[in-house]
């Protein structure tokens, strides 16, 4: 595999983390839009959805993702 392909199999594995835990917490793009920006972050419902659908984020919104939805700890194990 090269490694565009790997890239690609981890930005899937992020996205599906991502959406899987804002799913569980029963937060939607737009709560979290609205939850980072209490936090000082910029984020709209759209470029949340943008994020999510590429796959691709900084870890700075991963982070702010899983703070403000109440996720204290996050096991690599679970990617």
């Amino acid at each position: 595999m090269g490694f565009a392909t790997k890239e690609r199999e981890w930005a899937d594995r992020a996205r599906r983390f991502v959406k899987a835990e804002l799913k569980r917490a029963e937060v939607s793009y737009a709560e979290l839009a609205r939850r980072l920006k209490e936090h000082g972050l910029e984020e709209t419902e759209a470029s949340i959805t943008a994020k999510l659908n590429r796959g691709t984020f900084a870890a700075t919104f991963f982070l702010a993702t899983m703070k403000t939805i109440g996720r204290e700890r996050v096991n690599l194990g679970e990617l």
